[in-house]
């Protein structure tokens, strides 16, 4: 089957042409959307191993312990810097999100918002993972 790039009839065109396909062609609004929604599922499956390795407290305070000392390395230091960088962007992006949806001049400045979001996500982020990292990186590498 052969494909057409030319649009359907009724469909709306994007400036600058049409390319086929569908409407988002990788402009910032949808990389924006597609790392909400991942940083969404993450956040999501953090809470449920979280909630369940509290809970082995209950079954066993033993197992709890050692399952807690495996938490005690670098790797997952690294996966906590993470952590907190996608629940800083998912909240963050949320309140774009809900500016966008219920102020009246939300969609005109939602690019702006996307960008302001991105630099406190930044001035936030940065000396964030500088501290959380440090103590790692005195262990891994040494020092006074």
């Amino acid at each position: 089957m052969a494909s057409s790039s030319a649009p359907a009839a009724g469909a709306p065109e994007r400036a600058g042409g049409s390319h086929g396909g569908t409407l988002y062609r990788g402009d910032l609004g949808m990389w924006s959307w597609v790392a909400h929604r991942i940083t969404g599922v993450l956040t999501f499956f953090f809470l449920f191993a979280h909630v369940l390795d509290t809970a082995l407290v209950r079954v066993s305070p033993n197992a709890y312990d050692k399952v807690i000392e495996t938490y005690k390395n670098p790797v997952v230091n690294l996966l906590e810097v993470g952590l907190v960088a996608a629940i800083l962007y998912h909240a963050l992006n949320g309140i774009r999100v809900m500016l966008v949806d219920f102020w009246s001049k939300g969609p005109k400045y939602q690019r702006p918002m996307l960008w302001g979001i991105v630099g406190i996500w930044l001035v936030v982020m940065v000396p964030g993972a500088y501290f959380m990292l440090e103590r790692t990186l005195h262990t891994l590498f040494g020092g006074n």
